[in-house]
């Protein structure tokens, strides 16, 4: 298998980009072959949503552009947030101008009048990469059909979310929405429960309109370019039948050289962990392997699982964004819980009571465990609040927290015995893996993230990065 998404050498020009075998094609592909037959061909070749989801693409736009008498809009996810996550920067660092050009084609493909790039306003290298590949498509003129705005939002976790994207893009916080954009997009003027109308997005837009809005993760775009170029049945062509093509891993935690890289889907877990990540340290063996924060953990057992949306629905859990958070044998599960559950208590915007108030609980149980404060009550505290935590939610964050920590609960309970014992088996510092770097092996962690409170303040105004 040959890496297309990230070359070599980074793409620094529009004029390097057009000199590639595909650079510019995708785009003469989508403009022969028309709307529809654009969104046929993205279809055919079975590419499924990068950001988590693994929605099929094809699909999804063909939903949107089936939407007659309304506005569209497109919307580019690059708020990448999820902890164990680089893929998306990665991406947008090595050749910003296929996320561009997957970008262009998409707005052909569902009539968006306007399209937005959304990434965190502390990622200035990807921002500049970004926005330079969109002004040489500008002053080349070929991404002359379709406004494209750039916008910088803030560090929040939920920045990421699409319906608090929605949000931020129209001037508010990163609050999501109830329904989903495809429902009711940006700058939408229609009446709807627990949601405020925003200004109207031109003089001619009716009081009712919903504006469906198309939102696709960055990696999503990116393979794009190359399946107009080079045709549907060669990104069959590799991975497997549910999950063609390849996939941007990130690999951290406790690997000998931390990293990002692509691989073909379908690869066995353990080889992405020794290719990407180089595998562990001499005499240490993998304890639990994390997709981000959002899924059940994956055991030592289930290392063999093939890298593939339904090599991970198989096990019982999902492969997510393919950022991968690995554990050896010195980690204490009751720390890593409690340190996952921190992250998604303290990001937890508050809209949903139970959300808010059941990840703060169990995070305060967790840390009495992980303290050697704990008692049993402490555990039966937990076991109350997963199943009441996702009442009524309006975004995936606290499913997140039943999955991930029920799992932990159910996969590693002699943790949580040895401490309530008054023995932890471990006593490593556990530290949230959201990345702010990864180059050169050595991946750095935000420091900054464990000292945020959940009114999204910080308890000083210094930051600062560790690495691993």
């Amino acid at each position: 298998m040959t890496a297309f998404l990230l070359p070599t050498q980074p793409v620094t020009s529009l004029d390097a980009y057009l000199a590639t075998d595909t650079g510019g094609l995708g785009v003469e592909a989508a403009q022969r072959l028309g709307p529809k037959g654009t969104i046929d061909a993205v279809a055919a070749s079975g590419l499924r949503g990068r950001g988590g989801g693994g929605f099929p693409t094809g699909r999804k736009w063909a939903g949107i552009a089936g939407q007659q008498g309304m506005r569209h809009y497109l919307v580019c996810n690059g708020a990448e947030g999820e902890p164990g996550t680089f893929k998306d920067r990665a991406l947008l660092r090595a050749n910003p101008y296929a996320v561009v050009e997957g970008l262009i084609i998409a707005a052909f493909a569902i009539g968006a009048e306007e399209a937005f790039i959304c990434i965190k306003r502390s990622y200035e290298r990807e921002l500049a990469a970004v926005t330079r590949a969109v002004q040489d498509f500008q002053a080349a003129g070929i991404c002359t059909d379709c406004t494209v705005n750039i916008v910088a939002g803030p560090d929040e976790y939920l920045f990421g979310e699409e319906k608090a994207m929605l949000e931020v893009i129209e001037g508010k916080p990163p609050l999501p929405r109830w329904f989903p954009p495809y429902e009711h997009g940006l700058f939408a003027s229609g009446p709807q429960e627990g949601w405020e109308a925003g200004p109207r997005r031109g003089a001619n837009q009716r009081p009712d309109q919903s504006n469906p809005t198309l939102v696709n993760n960055v990696e999503t775009l990116a393979n794009v370019p190359f399946i107009l170029a080079r045709g549907a049945d060669w990104f069959r062509s590799m991975g497997t039948e549910h999950s063609p093509g390849t996939v941007v891993a990130t690999v951290v935690g406790d690997v000998v050289a931390p990293d990002v890289g692509e691989v073909e889907l379908g690869t066995p877990l353990h080889a992405v962990i020794d290719a990407v990540g180089s595998g562990l340290l001499a005499g240490r063996t993998v304890k639990a392997v994390f997709s981000g924060v959002a899924n059940p953990v994956v055991t030592a057992a289930d290392l063999s699982t093939p890298l593939s949306y339904e090599g991970f629905e198989a096990i019982g859990s999902a492969m997510g964004a393919a950022g991968f958070i690995v554990y050896d044998d010195t980690a204490c599960m009751v720390e890593v819980a409690a340190t996952f559950s921190k992250f998604l208590s303290v990001e937890s915007c508050g809209q949903c009571p139970p959300c808010k108030l059941g990840t703060g609980a169990i995070t305060a149980a967790l840390d009495d465990i992980a303290s050697g404060r704990g008692t049993a009550a402490s555990i039966e505290l937990i076991d109350h609040w997963i199943p009441e935590v996702a009442d009524a939610n309006r975004c995936f964050l606290p499913v997140e927290e039943q999955q991930m920590l029920g799992s932990i609960l159910r996969t590693f309970p002699e943790d949580f015995e040895s401490h309530l014992e008054g023995a932890c088996p471990s006593r490593r510092r556990i530290a949230i893996p959201k990345l702010t770097d990864l180059e050169n092996g050595v991946a750095y962690y935000d420091e900054r993230q464990m000292r945020k409170r959940p009114d999204w303040t910080y308890d000083d105004i210094e930051g600062a990065a560790t690495s691993s």
